[in-house]
């Protein structure tokens, strides 16, 4: 796949492939032009132990996002494109600035459909003395080209893995084929992580190379979420971290239409969920302790660090 910033002209860059000239100001499905717009680049402590450890991982908020998930939590970046411009050298600069700050990774938060930005960043940044290990944090909704076009660049996938069944996915995200598109490109990422000798961490527990898999439990959704289970059990297995969360927060939009997403997920559910991740022999998994249902674990996009 061709990463150079030709890519935006013709834009196919996630699963959408609208097609868009971003270069001429239009907008994909992401939201975006051709520009990346940041909305924080600063330490995040609230990601799983093996990438936050006590440090912080180096987290870059991109705005823009090729789904369009109901009960966003981000929507401020997500939907409404808050941030600020900057271009490759820009992110570098943060890069550098979060090793310089202690960071254990660079943590690229749904960047992908900036993919050239992002590797030009990466090179420049390397140039300048970054020596931390690359985390890309996306949806789960890529292309399998493009992760296979980041070998090299990516050396920790936390990918979601959100829905099991088209029919959830096409009315929560408007993207029916989510599931066949984050199983292909979950295959790929494994496929990668196995060739470069698999999941590596360094004395203190922190993860140097490797697959973090993250499953967000929707409230009335049980039966899916352990669908979502069974698919990355059978393709990965023990290959993967799983990090099962419970911290799905109905948002304004969720509360004002109703239904099963304007309550929290109860303790039952969330109970269901991990005891099957328990069942199938996952042995590196994460969970939530209560009271992470709160808004206050959305981080401030006030473009701190940009």
């Amino acid at each position: 796949m061709d990463l150079s910033p030709n890519a935006y002209r013709h834009c196919e860059l996630c699963p959408r492939r609208c097609g868009v000239d971003r270069t001429q100001g239009g907008l994909g499905v992401c939201g975006s032009a051709d520009m990346p717009r940041m909305a924080r680049a600063a330490l995040h402590y609230w990601e799983e132990p093996p990438l936050s450890g006590e440090a912080g991982s180096g987290a870059l908020f991109f705005s823009g996002c090729p789904l369009r998930c109901v009960f966003c939590q981000n929507h401020e970046i997500s939907h409404e494109g808050v941030g600020r411009g900057t271009d490759a050298r820009g992110l570098a600069r943060m890069m550098l600035g979060l090793q310089a700050q202690g960071a254990l990774n660079i943590n690229l938060v749904t960047a992908l459909h900036f993919a050239p930005h992002v590797v030009e960043a990466i090179d420049i940044a390397r140039e300048g003395g970054l020596e931390l290990p690359i985390l890309c944090n996306p949806s789960g909704y890529e292309l399998p080209p493009l992760v296979r076009a980041l070998d090299g660049y990516v050396d920790i996938w936390l990918t979601d893995f959100k829905y099991a069944s088209p029919g959830l996915s096409g009315r929560l995200s408007g993207a029916r084929d989510y599931p066949q598109v984050a199983e292909a490109a979950l295959r790929q990422m494994l496929s990668q992580i196995r060739a470069q000798g698999g999941r590596v961490t360094r004395e203190d527990g922190s993860m140097l190379r490797g697959i973090v898999v993250r499953h967000l439990v929707l409230p009335g959704h049980v039966n899916d979420s352990c669908a979502v289970l069974d698919r990355v059990w059978e393709l990965c297995g023990n290959e993967v971290d799983l990090s099962v969360m419970n911290q799905y927060t109905p948002n304004e939009r969720c509360r004002r239409h109703g239904g099963e997403l304007a309550r929290g997920i109860s303790d039952d559910e969330y109970e269901s969920v991990l005891c099957h991740a328990d069942d199938l022999g996952f042995e590196n998994l994460w969970w939530q302790q209560g009271g992470t249902v709160d808004e206050s674990f959305v981080p401030a996009f006030d473009g701190t660090g940009v």
